[in-house]
């Protein structure tokens, strides 16, 4: 997904818990024309957890015929964005000619590296008709030893993310090792991505982690006597042994790994150093990133 302006940071409310919770972040809907999204990183009182940096909650959104996503090409630099429906589709292109269809439960991940160009769209038989879209879209901040490295793309399909039930909650590892699970997904850094339906009254351990932080896509949980609202995120403390109870029907992702440093951050890009966002920025005004291949005839402007 790509930003509409320089600045990422979404204005949140934040509150303090019980010893166990850092901050609640609840963020406020941005509205982008056709959808909005609920972002709660980067904010200002927190910019990443682990070396997750940004997270958007798309939708859900409902679409008439004719109407849907449609993200035009732009650029990305020194991260990974990983993409993940609930319901719906995405028709992702990219500089490097990757031409994939996301659907619910499938990871795609795209590794900018040194530079990449992608779009997001649909497909005519899916814009055509009456739909739906509803996802979260996270970006990864790479190691830098790994920042320019070449740009890749990886599709995981639904069938091999592996899942499993815990005390009655069922879960899936999208990325890294959880509850005796691990994910195929490529990491860089130690990282940690979770999913997990809970019904009322349910209870679950969570696995530690240096950084950690739940989301609430769906209904309501509580740590001890804190309630997390719907679309509220969590941001752990480092305690160990942290249980989360269900108040009602819910839906999470719980996120994590090793804590990273510094980040700068502007627009679409992201690198821990400064000097490479400027330079990002004006190799993006002198059109010198390579063009999406499929579809090389519409870009996002550098926002003023």
């Amino acid at each position: 997904m790509s930003i509409e302006s320089k600045d990422l940071e979404l204005e949140c409310n934040i509150d303090k818990g019980c010893d166990a919770i850092d901050i609640i972040i609840q963020p406020r809907a941005k509205d982008l024309g056709e959808f909005s999204v609920r972002r709660t990183l980067p904010t200002k009182e927190r910019k990443t957890v682990g070396p997750w940096i940004f997270f958007d909650h798309m939708g859900p959104a409902n679409f008439p015929a004719g109407s849907g996503i449609n993200v035009r090409p732009h650029p990305h630099i020194n991260l990974a964005t990983v993409t993940y429906l609930f319901e719906g589709e995405i028709l992702h292109r990219d500089s490097l000619g990757s031409y994939a269809t996301i659907t619910p439960g499938d990871i795609n991940l795209m590794v900018a590296g040194k530079g990449i160009t992608h779009s997001e769209r649909e497909r005519p038989e899916v814009k055509n008709v009456e739909h739906t879209l509803h996802g979260l879209q996270l970006w990864l901040a790479l190691p830098e030893k790994d920042e320019e490295i070449d740009p890749a793309f990886y599709h995981y399909s639904s069938t091999i993310i592996p899942g499993t039930t815990i005390e009655g909650v069922s879960l899936r590892v999208l990325m890294g090792s959880a509850y005796g699970l691990t994910s195929p997904v490529l990491t860089y850094a130690e990282t940690l991505y979770v999913e997990a339906h809970m019904q009322a009254g349910q209870i679950l351990a969570l696995p530690n982690c240096e950084e950690r932080a739940i989301y609430v896509a769906k209904g309501s949980l509580k740590i001890k006597d804190t309630v997390i609202p719907e679309f509220a995120m969590v941001v752990l403390s480092a305690a160990e042994g942290v249980m989360i109870e269900a108040t009602t029907e819910c839906r999470i992702a719980l996120i994590g790994g090793e804590k990273m440093a510094k980040r700068y951050i502007e627009w679409n890009f992201i690198s821990s150093r400064k000097e490479r966002v400027e330079q990002a920025k004006q190799d993006w005004l002198a059109g010198r990133f390579p063009k999406v291949v499929g579809d090389e005839h519409e870009f996002i402007p550098l926002p003023k």
